[in-house]
Formats: C-alpha cells, structure tokens, sequence
C-alpha cells in the first residue's frame, strides 16, 4: 500500500502509523496508538529488569602459608556466599620467596575447592595472575533457589522462636498465678514451726 494511502487510512480511524520491520522489502507498518505502545513496552522492560538476578562475584583473599584456623575461619566465609548463590573469587597472594612455589597456593586452592564441592564447582581453574594465583567458584544452586531456601529457613526458625516464647510465657504466667499462694503457705509453714514464736 503506498504510504500516503496508509496514513489517510490512520488518520480515518483516529491511530498512529507505525513501521514495525523496517529492513523488510516492502517494509512493514501497522496502525496503532503509538503512546499505548510505548509504555507496553516500558512496562515490559521494567517486568523484565525485576525478574532477572544480578550475579555477585564475592572475593576472599589467602596466603599460601596460612594457619588452619585462619583456613577454616576463610573457609566458613566461601561456604556461606556459596549457599547464598553467590560466585566466589579466591585470590592467593605471593610475596617475596612465595613467588617460586606457585604449587603451594595451586595445592592450596585445590583443597579449598574439595572441601565446599557440596555446594559450589569449579567454574575457572586456578590461573597464575602476575603475584596471584586466582581460581573461580560457582554455586550449584541459583540465587532465587538460595533465596527461597533461606526464606523456608528462617520461617521454620521464626516459628520455633514463637513456640519457645509462647512456652515461656505460658510457664509465668502459671508462675505467676501460683505464686503468692505458695509464699502464703511457705511463710504459715515457718512461723508454725519457728521455736522462739513457741516459746
């Protein structure tokens, strides 16, 4: 249809002229209101923009020489960024001598990666970079999947709180109710059996 054919005809029925596929032979247009499009489409970036999941990239730092206690506190930190879906970039540093034992921090982060296998793989294998020697870690599990396991987790805690707080309460309340009964008896007790109010 000749252009000025479909713009009468938009004009007719009150709508915006709009060329959807301009590489196509001929190209081709639609009759739309133009505004109603545009914010469908705003609407659908934004829909789009708040379901996809931004992955973070956590870091932890090592030195090849590390004590255990050191290891494991690091260690700790690895395994909760992986539970919570997040990727984990381990950097050993070398310095001075350290620089000529490189298989000490490849030995080191082969370890590391054998001991939190359950919840994360391997996603870039340790790589010497200048002093550093950098391996990457990915979860197993996605963020959203981490997200709503830590959502049930902390629903079921909430829910023990509540029943151990309710539990207490219960208890003094019942304390509470009992309570200056039994001190009555328990001050009739003692002055009945004091000697020197009998004598």
């Amino acid at each position: 249809m000749p252009t000025d054919q479909a713009l009468k005809l938009a004009q007719e029925a009150d709508l915006d002229l709009v060329e959807v596929a301009p590489t196509a032979r001929p190209p081709v247009c639609k009759l739309m209101d133009y505004g109603k499009f545009k914010y469908e489409n705003a609407q659908k970036a934004r829909e789009a923009r708040r379901n996809q999941t931004n992955v973070v990239i956590k870091e932890m730092k090592l030195r090849p020489k590390i004590d255990a206690h050191d290891y494991e506190t690091k260690k700790g930190h690895v395994v909760r960024f992986l539970k919570a879906g997040d990727k984990v970039k381990i950097t050993i540093m070398f310095r001075g001598r350290e620089q000529h034992r490189p298989e000490l921090g490849f030995r080191l982060l082969q370890r590391l990666a054998g001991d939190v296998d359950e919840l994360g793989f391997v996603e870039s294998n340790p790589k010497q970079d200048g002093r550093n020697m950098v391996m990457v870690l990915g979860p197993h599990k996605k963020k959203a999947e981490a997200k709503a396991d830590h959502a049930v987790v902390q629903a079921e805690k909430e829910a023990a709180r509540a029943a151990t707080k309710a539990e207490r309460d219960a208890e003094r309340d019942a304390a509470h109710a009992a309570g200056p009964v039994a001190k009555k008896k328990e001050r009739g007790r003692s002055e009945n059996l004091d000697p020197e109010i009998e004598a």
